[in-house]
């Protein structure tokens, strides 16, 4: 008898790519079959996100376009997982009928077991609620890729006043340091050169099981696998980013010199509402270290603009401190009111359009530090990861100082074949806007 093909359409960050390859594993072991497309799948699961409006707006697009597939192709069950169906559970079931079943973050084991429902009883199904499950050490990804992310821990205890994800993910829970180093060394044999660590917070790895913040102990365990060549670090919030920390990133050779770390905002006023445990002054600090102890460090940064009660000259603050700190990746977001989160009620909300106009400003300043560090990078040499042949004798690639989807990109041109995966040394000869272009050296 032929397998049932599942395709699985995943939106928003990596925790969900990662939750999307735990599904496809279970049910790989429980006998289906990936589609490599909705077109050719019996069964689809939209992995969605709901974190701001316009991710969860994306969601609801991408969830009514493969609707279209119960009428016109062979999808027998569209079934819904990830932050926007634990979030909105009972109203997408209202809303859309074609949706046959519901699975909550926490919830995903449950997946096959929710197909046989389907399959056997014919009912709508929906499973939520179980936010602070374990992670599933016993389920290993099948499908590897060059790069890959690893999450050492799930959910958050932060509480920020303008963030629903506690409610969705749960409170912060790490895994245990034996099981993420036993991960890395399954995906290192299977060709994975470059890994990313991953939570809601990973510079609090470790409070909650052994008592210590502990991330920098997990690296120094990292850094001795034979065979891995980079180490990632992303969403290191900076209230716990200790001199430990920094040593550990400086000393180990394998962890790439970038850091991220969201800021979302400098002014203490803005910071006290946010409930970010945080002030500008240690925020500076923070930084002026991390750049005195390790002078190639990348740092990438998110902010907010837009929150409840922020003023033209709090914002004003925020942009003269970009322009004086000249980050050398920096995202911005405009505040999302979520139902759920105490800031939703804050008074003096702003404006749309005065979010939208802030926005614009700090990314006009960006643009400009941007262009002027893509300069500071002619004629120097780094090691790029070849990722992609783009035709015509052109590969792409990425330095140390880019994470993949959200940074750049080195495109470089060789008459010689240039292996997938392969890290070469090149030159840089050009930029584009936060673009390099260079050249092998031979």
């Amino acid at each position: 008898m032929e397998h049932e093909k599942v395709y699985i359409e995943t939106l928003g960050c990596s925790k969900n790519e990662i939750d999307s390859e735990l599904m496809m594993s279970l049910l790989e072991n429980s006998n289906y079959d990936p589609a490599l497309s909705p077109e050719d799948a019996n069964i689809i699961v939209v992995n969605t996100c709901g974190f701001i409006d316009k991710a969860k707006e994306e969601s609801i697009e991408t969830i009514w376009e493969m609707t279209k597939y119960k009428k016109e192709g062979k999808c027998n069950h569209l079934i819904l997982a990830g932050c926007l169906a634990e979030r909105y559970s009972s109203e997408l079931l209202d809303e859309i009928e074609d949706v046959d079943a519901i699975i909550g973050t926490g919830n995903i084991r449950e997946l096959p077991s929710i197909i046989e429902d389907l399959n056997e009883r014919k009912e709508r199904v929906r499973r939520t609620g179980e936010i602070n499950a374990a992670y599933l050490e016993d389920i290993n990804r099948i499908h590897f890729n060059t790069t890959e992310y690893v999450r050492i821990s799930e959910g958050c205890d932060n509480l920020c006043t303008y963030c629903i994800i506690p409610k969705l993910r749960g409170r912060h829970r790490s895994r245990r340091m034996e099981d993420i180093v036993d991960e890395v060394k399954y995906l290192v044999d299977h060709g994975v050169e470059e890994i990313i660590l991953i939570g809601q917070n990973t510079s609090d790895y470790g409070i909650d099981i052994y008592g210590n913040y502990s991330l920098n102990i997990l690296l120094d365990e990292l850094n001795k696998i034979d065979d891995l060549k980079w180490i990632r670090l992303l969403y290191l919030y900076p209230d716990n980013f200790s001199y430990d920390l920094i040593n550990s990133i400086k000393n180990n050779h394998k962890i790439v010199k970038y850091v991220d770390i969201p800021l979302q905002h400098v002014n203490d006023n803005i910071l006290k509402r946010m409930n970010r445990k945080t002030s500008r002054k240690s925020i500076e600090k923070l930084i002026k270290d991390l750049r005195k102890e390790i002078p190639e460090i990348i740092v990438r940064t998110t902010f907010i603009v837009g929150f409840p009660g922020e003023t033209e000259d709090e914002f004003k603050e925020l942009l003269e401190f970009i322009k004086e700190y000249k980050f050398d990746k920096l995202g911005v977001f405009t505040y999302s009111r979520e139902e759920g989160t105490p800031a939703y009620s804050l008074p003096h909300q702003v404006s749309e359009s005065v979010k939208l106009n802030r926005r614009d400003r700090i990314m006009e300043a960006q643009l400009y530090i941007s262009e002027q560090g893509m300069k500071d990078k002619l004629g120097k040499e780094f090691l790029v990861l070849i990722e992609e042949y783009h035709g015509n004798n052109t590969y792409i690639g990425r330095t140390y100082m880019d994470s993949p989807d959200i940074d750049g990109l080195v495109y470089i041109n060789s008459d010689d074949f240039i292996e997938i995966g392969e890290f070469v040394k090149v030159k840089i000869i050009d930029y584009l806007e936060y673009d390099l272009v260079g050249e092998v050296i031979k």
